[in-house]
Parts: C-alpha cells; structure tokens; sequence
C-alpha cells in the first residue's frame, strides 16, 4: 500500500503539479480514506522523504565496480540515484520548491540532514575509506558536488540529463586533482 500511495501521488502530482496535489486526491485516486493513508504517509512532506528514500536505496542496490577508481564508484553511485528519480524529474523539483517555501523552516532543516544522510550513503556505496581530517574534507566536498550537481540536474532539460552528468564527471575529476577521493 505504501508504494502504490507514493506511485499515485507522483502520477498525480506529474499531470498537475505538487503544490495543486493533496492527500485527499491520493486517497480518492486509490479509493481509500485518509485514514488508510495515515499509518503509511502523516503529511505531504513524508512523501517527499519516501521519493528520496527510493533513490537512496536504488543507489545501495546497485553495482557499483569496486575495482573502479573512486571517482568513478561515486559517479556510478550518483548517477544511479539520478536515475531513479529521473522518471518524475518536473515533479522531484517542484517538491523541493515546496520544502524552501518561506513558512517551511521545519522543512529546511530536515533537508540539509537529508542531503547529509544522502551524501553518508553516497561514501558508502562508493566504498570511501578516507578517516579523520581527510574524511571531513572529503564529506564537504562531496556534499558540494552533490548538492551542485543535483541543482543543475533539476534545470537540466537534455536528453537524460547527460549535461548533469559530465558536469559531475568534472567535479569529480578536480577533486581527484586535489586528491579528494580515497
């Protein structure tokens, strides 16, 4: 029930926009009552978290090569999660509008530990091992070129966002310049 909840407020969410969409229509959609999306969805906004849980979890599903140099693990890893939101790219940026909307600081919040929490999984699929100092400058880094890529992929209209992604195979080639990724 859960996922078929998330689908149909995508699908919704996809022919109009995210700010227009409501529970109410989920649940009309579903024909189901809002109480039956409660245990699974208490606000709008745990749809957002579950969008981004899918991608989360499609990039610690993949196959990342771990014989790979480590800019090519994270590229891999980060590309994934762009992929798996890719199918609802409009819609993933219009949930972020929503979360930077003045009267949403709670929101905010949340979303820089959700970007931390990202980029903690991102180390981990790419199998970074750096420790200590080195860890923190990688994690600052990496938070930097996720967040920068992530903002253009959002605005990035080509075919699969392929701008997007040569933009984070040149992030990532500079890091390795500075010898970022280990």
């Amino acid at each position: 029930m859960r996922d078929d909840i998330l689908a149909t407020a995508l699908t919704l969410a996809d022919h109009s926009s995210w700010e227009q969409l409501g529970l109410q229509q989920i649940a009309a959609a579903l024909g189901i009552s809002l109480a039956d999306i409660y245990p699974h969805y208490r606000s709008k906004d745990e749809l957002v978290d579950a969008w981004f849980d899918r991608a989360d979890k499609a990039m610690l599903s993949a196959l990342i090569t771990p014989e790979l140099p480590p800019a090519s693990r994270i590229e891999q890893a980060l590309s994934c999660w762009l992929s798996e939101l890719s199918p609802y790219h409009k819609v993933t940026g219009q949930m972020l509008l929503y979360k930077l909307e003045p009267g949403h600081i709670h929101l905010q919040v949340a979303g820089v530990l959700r970007i931390s929490r990202t980029v903690q999984w991102l180390r981990e699929a790419a199998r970074l091992q750096a420790r200590g100092i080195a860890r923190i400058g990688q994690e600052i880094a990496l938070s930097s070129v996720f967040v920068a890529v992530f903002i253009y992929w959002l605005n990035d209209n080509s075919q699969a966002q392929q701008r997007s992604l040569a933009l984070l195979k040149h992030k990532l080639q500079l890091g390795n310049r500075f010898g970022l990724w280990h």
